[in-house]
């Protein structure tokens, strides 16, 4: 049995369904498998799925498309083969959106100016908002807090801050059932081509080492996400039960509601596959779109900056001090996505 650890973005959720299904249903174990799935509970978020990735604690980690992005920036004069990769798309459409509370009066993104964001402290994020912003006529000019990560979205709805980035199908339900109205910023209706979130992001050792074992886990996960596609409330069902036998000693902060986990599964459901009926394809020139983006807003540069602190801070990003502009030629879209290990 070939041990496989797979770095969660979020508290389980039903962006991760289709890893359940293939674990309840015994996917993984008929391809010679042990998949042990990681909650960022189990430390607090003490350290990012990509930080865990990089230092060789999993095999694959779901993350945005950012994440991968910022991984190759780190390393550009190293050999892509050494590089992680982001093997698989987990949806096909993009649900995030930066939100405020409807009751901030805060209704368009350029009205952000002069307002509080609560970010998760990621290498683009603060400027991705402040892109939205300016593309909304604002100015762009907004502080930037970085609460406690697995809190963020507390202090939304506590009405600490006044803005932040979720996923419409996890915590836009969630708003929506407890009756609180949201005002939603999505990227492309302010014409940012964002790329695929989340993606699985594989390890440079496992794709190098264990290709084989790669293919296994990825025609299993497919299989999960394509049985929860078809069969959603089934799926829901699966979710919360799986959840809490892996998690029965190290319990979730909050159990999942099942009838919160039902309707965001019946949302779900409809976007993890492709017009083929494929889970985890990318389409590369999707992938290439986001790169241009981000190369001609200025975002490709040498700075880093992070939660735990970096080179420069996150105020220096946004206001331009972000050290020298990386030539967009050094990404190269097939080098940081590929569907080479999904099945045809």
């Amino acid at each position: 049995m070939h041990r496989v650890r797979v770095s969660l973005d979020w508290l389980p959720n039903t962006n991760h369904t289709g890893f359940y299904v293939a674990t309840s249903k015994g996917y993984y174990q008929e391809l010679g498998l042990g998949v042990e799935l990681l909650s960022p509970h189990l430390d607090d978020y003490a350290k990012t799925p990509a930080a865990k990735l990089a230092s060789d604690q999993v095999d694959f980690a779901v993350a945005p498309s950012e994440t991968i992005v910022s991984s190759h920036l780190r390393s550009v004069d190293t050999q892509s083969d050494h590089l992680p990769q982001a093997v698989a798309a987990i949806v096909q459409d993009d649900l995030s959106a930066i939100v405020t509370l409807a009751s901030s009066g805060i209704t368009r993104p350029s009205q952000l100016d002069g307002k509080t964001y609560a970010s998760y402290g990621a290498r683009f994020e603060g400027r991705i908002v402040q892109q939205l912003i300016k593309n909304d006529g604002g100015t762009g000019n907004f502080k930037e807090v970085t609460p406690r990560m697995l809190g963020i979205w507390e202090t939304i709805l506590k009405e600490e801050y006044d803005a932040t980035w979720v996923f419409c199908g996890w915590e836009g339900i969630e708003a929506e059932r407890k009756g609180i109205k949201l005002n939603t910023f999505k990227l492309a209706e302010a014409g940012i081509p964002y790329g695929y979130t989340p993606v699985l992001i594989a390890s440079a050792s496992m794709l190098r080492d264990h290709a084989k074992e790669t293919k296994h886990f990825l025609a299993a996960t497919a299989k999960g996400f394509e049985w929860a596609a078809e069969h959603p409330d089934e799926a829901a069902e699966i979710l919360i039960r799986q959840v809490q036998q892996d998690f029965k000693d190290t319990p979730l902060p909050e159990p999942l509601d099942p009838d919160m986990v039902q309707q965001s599964q019946r949302l779900l459901s409809k976007h993890y596959l492709d017009g083929r009926g494929k889970w985890g394809t990318m389409d590369l020139k999707r992938c290439d779109a986001f790169l241009d983006w981000l190369s001609e807003a200025g975002l490709l540069t040498e700075g880093i900056a992070s939660r735990t602190g970096g080179a420069v801070s996150l105020d220096d990003l946004r206001s331009g001090n972000a050290g020298k502009a990386i030539p967009r030629s050094h990404l190269v879209a097939s080098r940081l996505f590929t569907n080479d290990y999904l099945a045809t």
